[in-house]
């Protein structure tokens, strides 16, 4: 399935930046009987608006059933990718630091293949984060990342 959403990627790309947005992720999922495409949009000056969401679903609509990537009959979503944001890219790391992260990883770090903590941005290829559990601070290479998203950090939340 990960060449559906590398296709679907490229033909998103150029339409979601054309509206100023940004393309945080692509997926493809089968729900019961049903196959969903979900596209995850951002926008860097604030929020997603459901204009947004229309519009790039609209553009991107039109382009799917012109080059026609997926065989099967599916659901398109377009979305903000929401509270629990993926970290996808290196760059991600950098925009994010001082953030609460979830990080798994492909073989253990330190011991670790789970790691919850504080984002420091990254040396290179390698992402920095303060382990939220004993203060000790990781290094990750970023190609032993399986999959990674922002957490909301309870423990802060003033109100």
């Amino acid at each position: 399935m990960g060449k559906i959403t590398d296709r679907v990627e490229d033909l998103a790309q150029p339409i979601v930046e054309s509206q100023g947005l940004e393309l945080v992720d692509v997926e493809y999922v089968k729900e019961g009987e049903n196959r969903v495409l979900r596209v995850f949009i951002e926008n860097p000056e604030g929020e997603v608006t459901l204009d947004h969401c229309e519009n790039v679903s609209k553009n991107l609509d039109e382009k799917l059933d012109e080059v026609d990537p997926i065989q099967e009959s599916y659901i398109l979503e377009v979305s903000s990718p929401g509270i629990e944001r993926p970290l996808k890219k290196k760059e991600d790391f950098d925009r994010f630091s001082g953030k609460l992260a979830y990080i798994k990883t492909f073989a253990p770090v330190s011991g670790n293949k789970e790691i919850t903590g504080i984002i420091k941005g990254r040396d290179g290829d390698n992402i920095k984060v303060l382990k939220k559990d004993d203060d000790k601070e990781l290094e990750i290479p970023f190609s032993q990342i399986a999959k990674a998203h922002l957490m909301v950090d309870f423990d802060n939340i003033t109100g």
